[in-house]
């Protein structure tokens, strides 16, 4: 009798469960509608990174040209122009935008237990406006350029100038309302859509960072608008606003202008300290040390950056009373950042520490970020202040407390979140290389121009005396160095997209709400609202033990 072989089951193909870079559509049009706040993050990422690729070029260039004394490679007019296209680029299209728009859209609503912002519409809107401002500016760009500098310091931009500082103002002027819209989306949706028992002293030190961010967008952007409006409006129809030749003063668009700009430096690095707390606390496996004095310090920082405008103002012809008071408030507003170095540094003590490369990026930023702010304090001082103005001194300090710490912790925040992101692994050794390329190369860039400054090398020349060489010389090579840094990352994100391994929910052991998702997250991020029972960064022995065996 012949037997039969059993039915071979029928095998259906199992679709891959959904996320949000495929739930809600894959075209162009999906993308450039959407309303998810990660993929909207995402879309700020790859602006962003645009604007730096330019702005990077211009500083390749500015560089180059420093090698030699002489002016020999460009014209003081096309040196000026590059030098304004790094500034305003940088800070406006990459620096103020970048951890809270990129990093921030992406987590807020997930780090909160919410399945997006409060006014999703909005938040696409604000990416628009803020390629719109992008475009504008890259028009003033390619049809002549800007020499005014980053700042726009009148009368020069207002009455002067011959070049397209109307376009490039505007482009800014219409970027910022991109930037109130961000801010006041994430106040409301922290305050309003909060996940059941996520009380504000349960709110991990990332948002708290955000928070009093956004309340410098929202409180400062306003200004910096309304002071550039003033100065197209002189230039455009002669209103007297700025210029002494028609009754204005130009000392009045400085107060103006640096009311905005000086709190835009904690738009800038109060996020970056955000993103330090959270890796510090993840890799040294323990609860933040002084988490109420950390969250208070953010503040404390918003609210007194408000106050020390005039200190880039003491060799401008205020009154010495009014400097010697910013001086005293330059000093105190130190007082907040320098109780997050201590703490984190306490959090750090005797702590489970794991050298993953979130965390090389966190003691990086640690670093640079303290020499940063003891150099400011020199600038703070009024003797030294007259000393090194508008020396390369200042330009050291700036881009210590903006591309030491601010770059750094953004390097830092992305590759903390990549497996978030991505749902996919980047090579750990690759990342661990880059960050100490990025580091090396960031002190060779930076550190001579501190003795460059010292020794009395005005910034914004396109030649110099002789004897400053040797500094240029150095930093441009640390320059190239650094250049190498910031773009192996590029290589192995990217790389990562298709080669990378598959991320689990939480590669990092962490203890956030964000890590509770799958990798990548789906379009809403939870299926039912998580409810909060305990304080962040609840890290126990046996946590920390599971992460060292993996």
């Amino acid at each position: 009798m012949k037997t039969l072989a059993p039915p071979t089951p029928i095998t259906r193909p199992t679709k891959p469960p959904q996320n949000y870079l495929t739930e809600g559509g894959t075209t162009l049009k999906s993308w450039l509608l959407t309303t998810d706040h990660k993929r909207i993050g995402l879309l700020y990422l790859y602006s962003i990174l645009f604007y730096f690729a330019i702005a990077a070029v211009a500083a390749a260039l500015i560089r180059i040209e420093l090698i030699t004394p002489p002016g020999d490679m460009v014209t003081s007019q096309t040196y000026n122009k590059l030098f304004t296209i790094h500034g305003v680029l940088m800070v406006w299209f990459f620096l103020i935008p970048s951890i809270p728009a990129v990093l921030g859209n992406f987590v807020i609503p997930m780090m909160i237990g919410a399945r997006d912002v409060a006014f999703p519409k909005l938040n696409l809107l604000s990416w628009y406006l803020f390629n719109a401002g992008g475009l504008l500016a890259l028009y003033a760009i390619i049809f002549g350029g800007v020499d005014t500098g980053w700042t726009f310091y009148t009368p020069y931009s207002s009455a002067y100038s011959n070049t397209h500082v109307v376009a490039m103002a505007a482009g800014v002027f219409i970027a910022g309302f991109g930037s109130i819209l961000t801010g006041l989306n994430f106040i409301i949706t922290v305050h309003k859509m909060r996940a059941p028992g996520m009380t504000w002293f349960r709110l991990p030190l990332f948002i708290w960072s955000l928070y009093a961010t956004s309340v410098i967008l929202v409180l400062a952007t306003p200004v910096l608008a309304m002071t550039l409006a003033l100065m197209a409006l002189e230039r455009i129809w002669g209103l007297g606003v700025f210029d002494p030749a028609l009754g204005g003063d130009p000392v009045l668009f400085q107060h103006l202008f640096w009311f905005y700009s000086h709190p835009a430096v904690y738009i800038m690095i109060l996020p970056g300290m955000g993103v330090i707390s959270e890796t510090i606390t993840c890799f040294s496996r323990k609860p933040i040390f002084g988490y109420y004095f950390v969250a208070f310090a953010s503040v404390a920082i918003a609210i007194l950056g408000f106050l020390v405008w005039g200190h880039h103002m003491f060799v401008s012809s205020q009154s010495v009373y009014a400097g010697f008071v910013f001086s005293i408030l330059s000093f105190l507003v130190a007082v907040p950042s320098a109780i997050k170095v201590f703490n984190w540094t306490m959090t750090l003590h005797r702590g489970s520490i794991s050298l993953e490369t979130p965390m090389l990026y966190a003691l990086g930023f640690i670093g640079l970020f303290t020499l940063g702010g003891l150099t400011g304090l020199f600038l703070a001082a009024l003797a030294v202040d007259v000393h090194v103005t508008d020396t390369y001194f200042v330009i050291a300090h700036f881009h210590y407390i903006m591309v030491g710490g601010m770059v750094t912790a953004f390097m830092g925040g992305l590759h903390y979140w990549w497996p978030k992101i991505s749902g996919r692994m980047y090579p750990e050794k690759l990342g661990q290389l880059a960050a100490l390329v990025t580091y090396i190369g960031f002190n060779l860039t930076f550190f001579p121009q501190f003795i460059m400054g010292y020794l009395g090398m005005p910034r914004r020349y396109h030649a110099y005396a002789p004897e400053f060489q040797i500094y240029h010389v150095l930093s441009t090579a640390g320059a190239s160095i650094l250049g190498a840094g910031y773009l192996l990352p590029l290589i192995y994100f990217i790389w990562s997209l298709k080669h990378g391994k598959k991320a689990p929910s939480n590669p990092w052991n962490a203890t956030g709400l964000e890590w509770q998702t799958p990798s990548p997250p789906p379009k809403h991020n939870f299926e039912e609202i998580p409810v909060v029972t305990r304080p962040p960064y609840q890290y126990s022995p046996q946590l920390g033990e599971a992460m060292e065996h993996g």
